[in-house]
């Protein structure tokens, strides 16, 4: 139940309904903490998920359970990291980092592959996070009315 946050791991679209009813909102909870703040509560996360997700993985005997839906909540964490928070943002970060995520961009699928347990599992998710979180950044910073960001 704590790896799969409840009934969310169990839903279809685990992942993507996940980062919509846990990640959006911690956005806009975390967005405006200090970085410090912010750095340590996603660090945590991130290593609570690859500690959830190798024991998680190893007791239901399946690599990257479907049902254990913390490595996405870290690599949202991420891909919001220091953006503010605007609805526009949240949409964009939402819809970026699932897509990016689904595909893989490299290195994000060698690290699935070859970082053992629980750290492959959350290592690709954190690649999704910092492409994401660039994106992201140059969006706010070329064209910040778009974004929802007053000047």
């Amino acid at each position: 139940m704590i790896g799969s946050i409840g009934p969310l791991g169990h839903l279809p679209a685990s992942g993507t309904i996940t980062v919509g009813v846990v990640g959006i909102p911690l956005f806009w909870l975390m967005h405006d903490w200090p970085w410090i703040a912010y750095v340590t509560a996603t660090l945590t996360v991130t290593m609570a998920a690859v500690w959830l997700h190798a024991t998680g993985d190893r007791i239901l005997a399946e690599k990257d359970s479907r049902t254990l839906v913390w490595d996405e909540v870290a690599g949202f964490l991420v891909a919001v990291a220091f953006v503010p928070f605007t609805w526009q943002l949240a949409i964009l970060a939402f819809v970026l980092e699932r897509t990016i995520d689904v595909i893989k961009i490299p290195p994000a699928n060698w690290i699935e592959k070859h970082w053992p347990s629980g750290w492959g599992v959350v290592g690709d998710d954190i690649a999704a996070g910092l492409y994401t979180c660039a994106i992201l950044h140059i969006a706010v910073y070329l064209r910040p009315d778009l974004c929802g960001v007053m000047g």
